[in-house]
């Protein structure tokens, strides 16, 4: 197990590696001028060559990739180019709003979409298997930001049960935080749900013709054991790779819902960072990403050997 976790670690390497050199060529050769942003369209040439030398633009591309680097090993993310400040704290002060809505999403669509789908295989092709995929694919189809505003609508302009926008940290007041928190996790939850309840009524379909289920059965045991026990266990690979995948996802931040709720999260950080051309907050959002990504796929691979040791070799 220790060397298998060993050799995918290793594998994260130029993975990240490559991540970055190509941010760094990318944002380095687009079109635009940070430090004409900075001064304003008034500046002389003289106040732009000033903010050049200044950030370090005008040295060649080798040195500025290893002053960064060097930076980023020191973990100095860099200061935003607009704003003044220190990107780590920026990345601080929007990643837990972030964090603590895609956790909730993230519970609850398990909680919702794994019993749905289980449910679906095992009524095939009755009418709870047919409600089931018909609400997967309507999460499928009406865009997240329509779901958000339907349930604006409904819940807190009609019933009034809930507030319409904002946030509040867990750790100020954690009633205030459920009730504001609800329904931006319901909109996204609607989309997760059903792309984790119709992989896991594939999942179950397929395991659920196996051999060793009809043993189970025909050995008198209860329905509910070999559903969730034998069935399920042995279909949660493609199932924990969904919810890897969607828990990615929402980390690296859902803009549009973000915007809808006025949740000041890194989704909104980057869409900010990225119509001001600042560089710094950028490469740190896009590597941070990056970083989930490899950090999500690393414990779902561990979690694959965990699942079958056929995998470790």
């Amino acid at each position: 197990m220790i060397g298998y976790i060993f050799r995918r670690v290793l594998a994260v390497i130029p993975v990240i590696t490559i991540v970055a050199v190509f941010v760094f060529l990318l944002l380095r050769l687009t079109p635009g001028d940070p430090a004409a942003i900075i001064a304003g369209d008034a500046a002389t040439p003289a106040q732009l060559e000033k903010i050049r030398t200044s950030l370090g633009l005008n040295d060649p591309l080798p040195v500025q990739f290893a002053t960064w680097v060097g930076h980023l090993f020191q973990g100095d993310l860099g200061i935003s180019l607009i704003s003044n400040t220190s990107v780590s704290s920026m990345i601080a002060d929007r990643i837990w709003p972030t964090i603590n809505i895609a956790i909730m999403t993230i519970i609850l669509s398990v909680l919702l979409a794994v019993p749905m789908g289980v449910l679906a295989a095992w009524r095939h092709r009755t009418w709870a298997d047919y409600a089931v995929m018909s609400f997967s694919v309507l999460g499928f189809s009406v865009p997240v930001f329509v779901i958000g505003y339907i349930f604006i609508q409904v819940f807190s302009i009609e019933l009034r049960w809930l507030p319409v926008q904002g946030y509040t940290a867990p750790s100020k007041d954690f009633a205030k935080f459920l009730s504001k928190a609800i329904l931006p996790c319901l909109t996204l939850a609607t989309i997760y749900v059903a792309l984790i309840a119709r992989m896991t009524r594939a999942s179950m379909l397929e395991v659920l013709g196996e051999d060793f289920v009809r043993t189970a059965r025909a050995k008198g045991v209860s329905e509910t054991v070999v559903l969730f026990r034998h069935a399920l266990q042995n279909a949660a690979v493609p199932i924990l790779t969904i919810i890897g995948t969607g828990f990615a996802l929402l980390i690296s931040g859902v803009v549009v819902t973000e915007s809808v709720f006025n949740i000041p999260g890194i989704g909104r950080l980057t869409v900010d960072a990225i119509l001001a051309r600042d560089y710094p907050v950028i490469q740190a959002m896009i590597l941070l990403t990056s970083a989930i990504y490899v950090f999500i796929n690393l414990l779902i691979d561990v979690s694959y050997s965990l699942i079958d040791p056929r995998i470790r070799y």
